[in-house]
């Protein structure tokens, strides 16, 4: 039997106590059992979001979420700002277009993150700009975008909204939603939360809620007012993934075990040693000056397909992801988001090197887990 290790962006790890949870007999969505259950979830989410604003669930991926941003606060025709800087910042324009939203595009080079005063001076050319849609996180470069700075743009500003995919990003590193300003944060249950897919999660500020009341696009599931209002009994407006909030329940308990300081200076330290060890084996990171913390994206070494890397090391039971698009094959990624410590970090090097090896890479007596435990002691 060949042991596995997950080291991808999502899913990832779930938890023993989380796995043992969700095991447990189920619950009815309308009984008082799960009331007193989702009760504590509610609360948990506010705490990780850092907001007082009610934290919408859905079942469905983490695209769920962004879906109903769009049809829940826009109308056909309204102007938006879609930062296009890797696969999901993409998804962002993709999505606007489908539903009728004039997208203005901000392509941003991959690897690189968007500079606020790009997106100011489009702010001052178009003038009625409803949102700025961008990543928080940006999982298909590991890249984190400056997100602080461009809320500050929009502050004052009572007719743009910040719509911020935080997918890789809450539970990962500070992003507070009501201290910063921002509007509609995204996440779901697969990265940071240490859960299966299957949960998206929307939180919602007073301004945002003001275009709901004005949004003419339709919607059924992904109804945000409808899902509030059930929120605020107590319930959720359709059947939810029950197993997954029990599991969430736990992951919330643990969250505020470590507390979310600790989570973030996890989460900071463990991407520290990982870069430091990818680069002490000579290899480039793919995002050098603006790097997530969440997974680190790395650049193939001349002569060596990063798609190979990955299957050798798939080979070996450990699962890392590829590039997609166009630096498919140029760039690999390691994930150290949610269930994740030191040895993570240090097995999925110590996999690394023996696969370089393995693709006739010239090791030269380099060792990137003696530079990340140097971080890690």
């Amino acid at each position: 039997m060949q042991k596995q290790y997950l080291l991808a962006p999502g899913p990832t790890p779930v938890p023993p106590r989380v796995l043992q949870a969700m095991a447990l007999p189920i619950v009815h969505h309308r009984a008082p059992a799960y009331k007193e259950i989702f009760a504590e979830v509610r609360e948990g989410l506010k705490y990780l979001f850092q907001t007082s604003q009610e934290v919408l669930v859905f079942a469905s991926s983490g695209t769920g979420a962004m879906e109903g941003t769009i049809v829940n606060l826009f109308s056909p025709g309204d102007k938006v700002i879609a930062v296009r800087g890797g696969k999901f910042g993409e998804r962002w324009s993709d999505l606007g277009k489908i539903y009728g939203l004039n997208v203005i595009d901000l392509d941003v080079e991959w690897g690189q993150a968007v500079k606020s005063a790009d997106i100011a001076a489009i702010l001052e050319r178009e003038g009625d700009v409803k949102a700025v849609l961008m990543q928080a996180s940006e999982t298909s470069t590991g890249v984190m975008h400056p997100v602080k700075e461009v809320a500050d743009l929009l502050r004052g500003k009572d007719d743009t909204i910040l719509v911020v995919d935080a997918i890789t990003g809450v539970g990962v590193f500070p992003l507070p939603m009501d201290e910063w300003g921002l509007d509609v944060v995204v996440t779901g249950s697969q990265k940071a939360l240490m859960l299966p897919p299957g949960l998206a999660f929307a939180a919602v500020s007073d301004k945002a809620w003001k275009f709901n009341e004005r949004s003419t696009l339709p919607r059924y599931y992904f109804d945000f007012a409808k899902e509030l209002k059930n929120a605020q009994k107590g319930q959720n407006a359709y059947t939810p993934a029950v197993s997954l909030i029990v599991g969430l329940r736990e992951v919330l308990r643990m969250v505020k075990e470590e507390t979310l300081e600790g989570v973030h200076a996890r989460h900071a330290r463990l991407a520290d040693a990982m870069r430091a060890g990818v680069e002490a084996l000579g290899l480039e990171l793919f995002a050098p000056d603006a790097p997530s913390n969440a997974v680190t994206a790395v650049r193939a070494p001349a002569g060596i397909d990063g798609q190979d890397v990955v299957k050798v090391l798939r080979g070996r039971g450990v699962t890392i992801a590829g590039g997609q698009d166009h630096v498919k094959g140029k760039i690999f990624r390691l994930a150290h988001l949610g269930y994740a410590g030191d040895f993570d970090v240090l097995t999925g090097l110590a996999a690394l090197e023996m696969a370089l090896n393995e693709l006739g890479y010239d090791l030269a007596g380099r060792s990137g887990v003696r530079a990340a435990q140097e971080l890690l002691k």
